[in-house]
């Protein structure tokens, strides 16, 4: 039923989008009709195009994510275990993360250049620092009362944070991964709008300065359903099982 919702609401929109722009008559470069984006979005997969784009973009993500996140938990891990790195890290940590992703691009320019690195170089700043405040959170919050359990049953040192510790702060370790995704998939976007391609943000790009509106408004359809399809059917999931598993269900 939800699903039929939804069918329905975004057909419901396609139709509008399609009928406002044929009787306004609004220009082609401003404005073109849905069918037109959605023509120009089949050529692109006709012809490979946008297929080598998603696949340049995707590779470039999940090696900055994967570095990311796995940056950003080591972070989070040694802030919540240590008071001085907390103190000191953690205030940096907090004010690199309220910079947005595409700030570090200059820098990421100067020093790598327009290629890959640099590009990466953004997704991993991105991902790193609310990965790193979430683990942290998660961390801090493991309820004493299991500590405690297992100090009482002879646990301590690195076998109580494999055992209780760490297992205790995965549901913030998820909301973390979920943010570190949203925030690596800007970036990208970000990053590829400089580069020298393939991607979709270079795709998006090369169409703006060739006034093809069809194919930037196709891009950015095709970047919001990306993110839709990983929310819904990934991180939603992984979450309902974290729950469940997790006795957190209301």
């Amino acid at each position: 039923m939800r699903a039929i919702k939804r069918i329905l609401f975004f057909a419901s929109l396609l139709m509008i989008w399609e009928v406002s722009v044929r009787v306004s008559g609004v220009s082609e470069s401003l404005m073109p009709a849905a069918s037109r984006v959605f023509l120009e979005l089949y050529r692109g997969f006709a012809d490979m195009t946008l297929v080598y784009d998603l696949q340049a973009s995707f590779k470039r993500l999940f090696v900055g994510l994967a570095i990311g996140v796995s940056l950003g938990a080591a972070l989070g891990v040694l802030l919540a275990k240590s008071k001085t790195a907390d103190e000191t890290l953690g205030t940096l940590v907090l004010a690199l993360q309220s910079v947005p992703s595409i700030v570090w691009l200059p820098i990421a320019i100067m020093w790598f250049g327009m290629n890959e690195i640099a590009v990466i170089f953004i997704i991993v700043l991105g991902a790193t620092f609310v990965m790193t405040i979430n683990m942290r959170v998660g961390i801090k919050n493991v309820n004493p009362l299991y500590i405690k359990a297992a100090q009482t049953m002879g646990s301590s040192g690195f076998d109580l944070f494999k055992r209780v510790i760490f297992p205790a702060s995965i549901p913030y370790a998820v909301t973390g991964l979920k943010l570190a995704w949203a925030f690596g998939w800007r970036a990208l976007m970000a990053g590829e709008l400089l580069s020298t391609g393939p991607g979709l943000g270079y795709t998006l790009r090369f169409a703006s300065d060739f006034g093809n509106m069809s194919m930037v408004i196709g891009v950015m359809i095709i970047i919001g359903t990306v993110g839709s399809i990983m929310d819904l059917f990934v991180f939603q999931r992984i979450e309902r099982n974290v729950i469940k598993r997790w006795g957190l269900e209301n």
